[in-house]
């Protein structure tokens, strides 16, 4: 299990890598003076500190701009680093730059979020280092063991879990039928393979027919383009055969500008995305128009995808995550962190239990989610994020 656990988590990683220096920020000097003339002094500065380092923005543009939004909300508290930007031909770059953040006495918190593999070793200089010091994953994908021997908290997607929710929701949304599209490289990693046997299982159980097309493999060929062509040719051909009542999934994101653009066409369900989120392929189709201060408001680009859906005819045949995961996580981690720090909390007794961590997340974040020990580790959980649909 724990092998298929990291090759799956490998295999769906988007491109998680990491790089440069965002700089502290400069603490604010503010001083009220009443009508009496008596000066009240400025707010004290937080007694500590938590770290965060993500990829860069062009790494991976969601992680860099959690940490972005937590400096913003907590300035003084919070800093973000970067990583190289080739993290994997510069990892003792990396993980010196984990380990530099014990060296500031007011550290608290160290929280890593990179979706690769290769920073445990940091993580555990900083433990060897300041043992005071709260280390948090969300994520990495180290060797699940190891992490949760050597890190206070990790946190990550359940993708293993979602080989069967996704399917349950399309047979909740009406689907009959789920296709499942993929290519020979993608199907060679044991994880796609086993998450694509697992969602054949569950519509088999479900009564649903399961369909497997294999597309032009973009990873030997001429890149997306015959994949993507390929697509728009069959999936027509595919919903005139099995009719609208079936849903349409695809373990390559860039298939998503085809699926969702034919769906809207073609009336058909899609449950969800591999990596569900509403700032994946929804805006390209649907021609959102996304102001830059609103390109974190997920309500607002919810709200706009569910009026396109509704002018397409396709309201309740859509749906998703309600926000991205690779945000939610990093914030979350950092909100779980102050709130450790804040209320003195003892990890074990008071925050690393699914009751707290479910209820943690609706109320900091307003969304539902299901954690799930891994193993029955209590120090390692994997999340699945409420439905929205649109």
């Amino acid at each position: 299990m724990k092998k298929r656990l990291m090759v799956l988590l490998l295999a769906l990683a988007m491109t998680f890598n990491l790089a440069a220096c965002a700089g502290e920020p400069k603490k604010e000097e503010v001083a009220e003076v009443p009508a009496s003339g008596e000066v009240i002094k400025e707010t004290e500065a937080p007694s500590y500190k938590i770290g965060i380092i993500t990829p860069t923005l062009s790494s991976s543009e969601d992680e860099f701009r959690a940490g972005d939004n937590m400096v913003k909300k907590y300035p003084g508290i919070v800093k973000h680093l970067t990583f190289p930007e080739n993290v994997n031909a510069e990892m003792e770059t990396a993980l010196s730059q984990i380990v530099s953040l014990a060296d500031d006495p007011d550290m608290k918190a160290i929280i890593i979020a990179s979706g690769g593999s290769g920073y445990l070793p940091g993580l555990q200089k900083v433990k060897e280092k300041r043992p005071d010091i709260i280390t948090i994953t969300a994520p990495i994908w180290d060797d699940p063991e190891l992490m949760a021997k050597y890190v206070d908290i990790n946190l990550d997607t359940d993708w293993a879990r979602r080989g069967v929710t996704i399917v349950e929701k399309a047979h909740d949304m009406g689907a009959k039928t789920f296709i499942h599209y993929s290519f020979p490289t993608h199907l060679a990693k044991e994880v796609i393979s086993l998450r694509k046997d697992t969602m054949k299982e569950t519509a088999e159980k479900l009564g649903m027919e399961f369909v497997e097309v294999v597309t032009p493999d973009p990873q030997t060929g001429d890149g997306t383009a015959p994949m993507l062509q390929f697509l728009r040719e069959d999936v027509p051909r595919q919903i005139e055969k099995y009719g609208p009542d079936t849903n349409i999934f695809g373990s390559n994101c860039p298939m998503y500008d085809v699926i969702l653009d034919e769906a809207l066409k073609l009336k058909f369900l899609v449950a969800e995305q591999c990596c569900p989120t509403p700032t994946q392929a929804y805006p390209t189709v649907m021609g959102l128009e996304i102001a830059e201060e609103d390109s974190a408001n997920f309500d607002k680009i919810n709200a706009m995808i569910s009026e396109k859906a509704k002018e397409a005819g396709m309201t309740g045949r859509l749906s998703g995550w309600p926000m991205p995961v690779t945000i939610f996580l990093p914030e979350y981690a950092v909100e779980l962190a102050k709130y450790a720090i804040d209320n003195n909390s003892n990890l074990k007794e008071d925050v690393l239990n699914k009751e707290f961590l479910d209820k943690f997340a609706k109320d900091t974040f307003g969304v539902g989610v299901d954690f799930q020990s891994y193993q029955q580790k209590d120090n390692y959980y994997m999340m699945i994020m409420e439905s929205i649909f649109y």
